[in-house]
């Protein structure tokens, strides 16, 4: 029977000498920090048993109008402990750790006695802050801009993406310019790795980073997407934070550590709530959802998603979204979608809807009651505005307000992930990220997995018949690890295909050329089983760029996904981590030169005799391993 634990310690003191340190232990130790207020040089030292991390600026804010007068003085500091563990609804653990010693400060001008607090929490993965603001002193006021700062003694090497779903560059800090995505990976040191970001980001502006070189130190600033109103931000910041590994799979496998930052679910009755692997429907036709329907039900898969066109020209502000109306750009119809969805529901499948950001900002509480009244379970928002404050807000209101008609959300383009899954569980996937519809490089993909994939689900758009995986993709086993690599509670699987009987191509989404499912293949026995949550999750190998080995457990079985980039790579996977590693039958689903040449995907089941497992990777290709235990 899971236990819920809950263990909370507070110390209060009084303190009013400016220039006072404070200092703060994470809960084994791991970690500590020194909290320096002084003269407006207002700094976090970031440390780790054997060096210090980094150096964080803070309570630094540019303001609309002279409304901070003077230094900030410390006149109370309260310090508590919580020990606490949760059981997420879903995810990529059945249970989560939240351990931490935080620190309540406040805080007040010396000029004009404004009044606000810093919460800093210390994690043994890391570090947080947030800045809270008095309502009082501060009703009305604006944040032209944010100066948190993370500074480094080091050129450390660092991964890039200026935007969400742009391709990441491998880099050095000196070398960076412009504005860039979090979470930013940092490499500092030998076997030591660090990820800035923001958490439990809601109605405030987004942050991003810039560069900028002081003496000896390289600086890394938070840019703020916009100005921030503070009576519409609940005049409180969203969490910034510093997590530390020795790798950079133990930051994918420690992010947790972002959820925890957020409020714990607000949704009483979750039965709804159901993640599931998802067929794309592109036809837009009646004959071509009942083929994916009826695909659908066959193989497992949870939902089928009608996308863009299906009210009309997605991108026209005169399509209306209440009704079906389908653009004859994209297909000829006809779409009897009732009928599909009454269909749909008797098999146990759910429909899901794509609506574009025109129609959704015009339309959203219209069509909310409409859709639910249809049956539908859930939608997918295209192309919404990201980064202002305003932009936030509303996304954030619209998932809620989707919530209050049992309708889940994934959001499409450039929104990334803070945990606010968490909060609203109907918050399902989103993308931010460069899926396989960008075609990206194994290497691209093995940068993502070990830097976007920190933040939270991504809605990676997993293909396996189009042409271009065999072309550009690592080939048809490298999707297959993919799917298991890159987490997402909705699995868009098959991205590019169709089912075999449905109307052959005659617009509506593809790629270069029309590609079939075959379900004669093994591989539709993979998918079939595939799980989209997991019970517990270790990377076993995290090279930025050049390899990973993912282990994820569902129930009694494992999967562990493999995948290499340019050159091969030898695989050696110590399994002890595993109980009875030696009595488990297996499957290998892999492909060798050969199998790669000719586009067919080699499965071999075995009896493991062994904890150590090895095995060998061509350039850019991947492999699954999947262990069922003896009984």
């Amino acid at each position: 029977m899971f236990r819920f634990i809950l263990i909370t310690l507070f110390i209060s003191c009084t303190i009013i000498v400016q220039g006072q340190k404070l200092r703060l232990e994470s809960p084994n130790k791991v970690l500590s920090a020194e909290v320096y207020l002084a003269l407006g040089n207002n700094k976090i030292h970031l440390s780790s048993v054997s060096q210090r991390l980094t150096d964080i600026k803070i309570l630094n804010f540019d303001w609309n109008e002279d409304i901070v007068q003077g230094n900030w003085q410390l006149i109370k500091s309260d310090k508590r402990t919580v020990s606490h563990q949760w059981k997420p609804f879903f995810g990529e653990r059945n249970a989560i750790k939240d351990n931490y010693n935080e620190l309540e400060l406040q805080l007040q001008s010396s000029g004009n006695h404004k009044k606000m607090q810093l919460y800093i929490r210390l994690y043994d993965e890391g570090i947080a802050l947030r800045y809270g603001f008095d309502a009082d002193d501060f009703a009305g006021s604006v944040i032209n801009s944010e100066q948190t700062a993370f500074q480094f003694g080091s050129d450390a090497t660092t991964w890039i993406a200026g935007a969400a779903q742009s391709a990441y560059t491998k880099t050095t800090l000196s070398q960076l310019k412009g504005e860039f995505e979090r979470p930013l990976v940092v490499n500092p040191a030998p076997n030591l790795f660090m990820a800035i970001g923001e958490a439990a980001l809601v109605d405030y502006a987004r942050m991003k980073f810039t560069y900028q070189a002081e003496k000896q130190s390289h600086v890394i600033q938070s840019a703020l997407s916009g100005t921030v109103d503070l009576d519409k931000a609940g005049y409180e910041s969203p969490w910034r934070y510093v997590m530390v590994g020795k790798s950079a799979g133990k930051l994918v496998e420690n992010n947790y550590f972002i959820l925890n930052l957020n409020t714990p679910n607000t949704i009483k009755d979750t039965s709804w709530i159901k993640p599931g692997k998802v067929l794309r429907e592109v036809t837009l036709t009646t004959d071509g959802g009942i083929a994916a329907v009826d695909f659908a039900a066959r193989n497992q898969i949870a939902y089928v998603e009608f996308d863009a066109g299906w009210y009309g020209p997605e991108e026209s502000t005169t399509s209306d979204a209440s009704r079906v109306n389908v653009d004859p750009a994209r297909s000829k119809g006809p779409l009897e979608l009732q009928y599909i969805i009454d269909y749909a529901n008797k098999k146990n499948v759910g429909i899901l809807l794509y609506v574009n950001k025109k129609a959704l900002e015009k339309q959203l509480d219209e069509i909310l009651p409409i859709y639910q009244k249809w049956g539908v379970k859930g939608l997918k928002f295209g192309f919404v505005n990201v980064g202002s404050q305003q932009a936030t807000v509303w996304l954030h209101e619209a998932v809620r307000k989707a919530a209050k008609y049992k309708l889940m959300v994934d959001v499409h383009d450039e929104y990334r992930p803070t945990g606010y899954s968490r909060t609203f569980p109907n918050l399902i996937t989103q993308e931010g990220i460069r899926g396989d519809e960008e075609s990206p490089s194994s290497e691209q993909s093995l940068i993502t997995m070990f830097t976007r994939a920190i933040a939270g689900a991504g809605d990676y758009t997993n293909c396996y018949h189009a042409v271009r995986v065999n072309t550009k993709m690592g080939g048809k086993a490298a999707q297959m690890a993919k799917a298991v690599m890159l987490y997402s509670p909705w699995q868009f699987i098959y991205w590019y295909d169709r089912p075999a009987d449905a109307p052959h191509k005659a617009g509506g989404a593809g790629g270069e050329h029309e590609t079939l499912i075959d379900e004669s293949e093994n591989a539709a026995a993979f998918y079939r089983g595939l799980p989209v949550t997991w019970d517990e999750t270790k990377v076993l190998k995290s090279d930025i760029g050049e390899c990973g080995v993912i282990a994820r457990r569902s129930g009694n079985r494992w999967y562990i996904a493999m995948l290499g980039a340019k050159v091969k790579q030898d695989i050696k996977i110590d399994l002890s981590f595993i109980e009875t590693a030696d009595r488990f039958k297996a499957q290998l689903w892999g492909q060798d030169a050969q199998g790669l040449a000719k586009n067919v995907v080699d499965l071999k089941e075995f009896r493991f005799k062994s904890k150590v497992f090895t095995t060998t990777l061509e350039p850019n290709a991947g492999a699954v391993l999947i262990l069922d235990k003896i009984k």
